[in-house]
C-alpha cells in the first residue's frame, strides 16, 4: 500500500492560531502550512519565524479560498464570521477546522452540516475540552467501567469578557458554552434533547444593544437523549467577579469526578467496599495532582506540544483532524456532533429568553 498524500493547509487567524500553526508544521503528515492574518506585522513575524515561503502568506481568506495550493483550512476567526467562512471553505472543496463555536443559529449548523456531506469534506469543530489531560483520563475510566453507570454531569465556564473585541459585547452566554456542554455529552456518548435555562443577574444597558440579550449568566438543564440522564451547565460572561474556569463533573455510581478550580488538582471519589454490617457507605477522595500524560497518542514529531495551551488539547486535536483527512474518514468531532454540541447552547439561551420555557433540542443526524 502506498503512503498517504499528505495534508496541504492554512491556518487562519494568528492571535491564538499561531500555537496551532506550530503543531501543524511539525506534523508528519503535512507537507506545508499557509498563514492568513489582517495583521501584516504579525503574519510576517510568524511567517519568518516558521520559514514559510511569501507566497504562502496571505492577507484575505479569498485568496486561500480560490487557491488550489490548499486541501484544508484551519478557521481562528471571530465568532461572527465562523458559519459564513466554513461555509466558503467547505464549498470550495476544502476540508474546513474551525474554533468554537459553530455558529450562533440553528440555520448555520444545518447549513454547515449539508455542505460537508454535499461536498463529502470533513468538518470539524476544534473543542479544546474533549482533549484536556483530565478529560481524557475520565474519558478513560469511563470506558473502562470504573464509574460504572454515569448518573448526572455538570459543567461550568466562568469568564468576564469585558475589554475584548467588539463582537463579544453583550454575546449571549450558551452561544459560547461548548467548552462546558461538550465533555459531559461526549462523556455519556449522548446528546441534549431538551433544555430548561434562565438568565441571572444585571447586564448594563450598553451591553444589550448588540445581540439584545439581557442576561450575563444563564445555567441550564439538559434532559439528555437517554431520558434516564440529565445534565447541569452554568456560562457566565459579564458583570461576574470570577477568575477564568473551564471545569466538568461527573457522577457515576462507582466512582466521580470533580474540577473545579484552574490551579487546583481535580478530585476523583471511588466508593469503598464495605462489610454487610457496616452503616451507610464510604468514598475515598483521590486528588490527582500530577497531570495525566497522554502524548503517547501522538507523533512523536508534535507530542511536545502537550505542554501548551488548553491543558494538553491543542496537537490531539490537530492530529485528528490530520488523521482524519489522510485516512478518508470523519474526524471524531464531525460536522454532526459539532452541530449538536453547539445547539444545546443556542437552544438553551431560547429557553432563558422565554423565560425557562422548555425547548426541544434538533438532531443533526442522519
Amino acid at each position: 500500500m502506498g503512503q498517504s498524500p499528505k495534508v496541504r493547509i492554512a491556518v487562519v487567524g494568528l492571535g491564538f492560531g499561531a500555537s496551532f500553526a506550530r503543531i501543524y508544521q511539525d506534523h508528519p503528515d503535512v507537507e506545508y502550512v499557509g498563514l492568513c492574518e489582517v495583521n501584516e506585522s504579525r503574519l510576517h513575524q510568524l511567517g519568518d519565524e516558521l520559514g514559510i515561503s511569501r507566497e504562502r502568506r496571505h492577507t484575505d481568506l479569498s485568496d486561500i479560498i480560490a487557491s488550489d495550493q490548499y486541501d484544508a483550512v484551519h478557521l481562528l476567526t471571530p465568532i461572527p464570521l465562523h458559519a459564513q467562512q466554513s461555509l466558503a471553505i467547505l464549498n470550495s472543496g476544502k476540508h474546513c477546522a474551525c474554533a468554537v463555536p459553530m455558529g450562533t443559529t440553528l440555520e448555520e449548523l444545518h447549513a454547515i452540516v449539508d455542505a460537508s456531506r454535499t461536498r463529502q469534506k470533513n468538518y470539524m469543530m476544534m473543542e479544546t475540552a474533549v482533549y484536556t489531560y483530565y478529560f481524557l483520563m475520565v474519558k478513560q475510566l469511563v470506558e473502562q467501567g470504573e464509574f460504572g453507570r454515569i448518573q448526572f454531569l455538570r459543567g461550568a465556564h466562568y469568564q468576564d469578557m469585558e475589554n475584548w473585541p467588539s463582537y463579544w459585547s453583550g454575546l449571549p452566554p450558551m452561544h459560547y458554552s461548548t467548552h462546558a456542554v461538550a465533555p459531559l455529552l461526549a462523556i455519556s456518548k449522548s446528546r441534549a434533547a431538551k433544555v430548561h435555562c434562565f438568565g441571572s443577574g444585571f447586564m448594563r444597558d450598553q451591553l444589550k444593544t448588540t445581540y439584545g440579550n439581557p442576561f450575563p449568566i444563564e445555567t441550564a438543564i439538559f434532559q439528555l437523549e437517554d431520558e434516564s440522564l440529565s445534565a447541569e451547565v452554568t456560562r457566565t460572561l459579564f458583570h461576574t467577579a470570577r477568575g477564568g474556569l473551564e471545569s466538568f463533573n461527573v457522577y457515576g455510581e462507582s466512582a466521580s469526578f470533580e474540577w473545579h478550580l484552574h490551579g487546583e488538582s481535580p478530585v476523583l471519589f471511588r466508593k469503598e467496599e464495605q462489610p454487610p454490617e457496616a452503616w451507610g457507605l464510604k468514598f475515598v477522595p483521590q486528588r490527582i495532582v500530577d497531570k495525566p500524560d497522554y502524548r503517547h497518542l501522538l507523533p512523536k514529531q508534535i507530542s511536545h506540544h502537550v505542554d501548551g495551551g488548553h491543558h494538553g488539547s491543542h496537537p490531539h486535536l490537530v492530529h485528528e483532524f490530520i488523521s482524519s483527512i489522510v485516512e478518508k474518514r470523519n474526524p471524531w468531532i464531525d460536522a454532526v456532533t459539532s452541530a449538536n454540541w453547539t445547539a444545546a447552547g443556542i437552544c438553551a439561551h431560547e429557553s432563558a429568553m422565554k423565560g425557562g420555557a422548555e425547548v426541544v433540542i434538533p438532531s443533526f443526524d442522519r
